[in-house]
């Protein structure tokens, strides 16, 4: 199977040696999303909900370049840096994910880039 890099200018650029996402075959592979206001390249500054509302947008501004939405998203990886936000991430990521939510594992960490609350990564199947 080919793999195809995933760009586009409606999310961060990458920071390091990675790609905003990978599609192989019918699977896009996003790579961890921070806060970053991709008009800006600056870390959004906020609570927990304005950070996940920008992640958000990030991975679907992604999966759309990809021509996938977020109701493609099979599997969710959140790193919190502070799981006792994990209520007020949890209101924001619900207007997301209505119906048929993705599986989805929550840790928290340590710390994240730049300084971050919140990290997510996705897995999306076109179908």
């Amino acid at each position: 199977m080919t793999k195809a890099v995933i760009f586009t200018e409606k999310a961060p650029k990458p920071i390091g040696p990675y790609s905003q996402a990978v599609r192989v075959g019918d699977m896009v592979f996003v790579s961890g999303q921070i806060p970053i206001d991709p008009a800006t390249g600056k870390l959004v500054e906020g609570d927990i909900r304005e950070q996940t509302r920008r992640v958000l947008e990030n991975i679907k501004a992604i999966l759309e370049s990809a021509g996938l939405s977020l109701s493609n998203v099979t599997w969710v990886f959140v790193a919190l840096k502070d799981l006792s936000k994990f209520s007020e991430f949890n209101e924001v990521y619900s207007e997301y994910f209505r119906e048929s939510p993705p599986a989805r594992i929550t840790v928290e960490v340590s710390n994240l880039p730049g300084g971050a609350l919140i990290e997510i990564s996705v897995i999306a199947v076109k179908g």
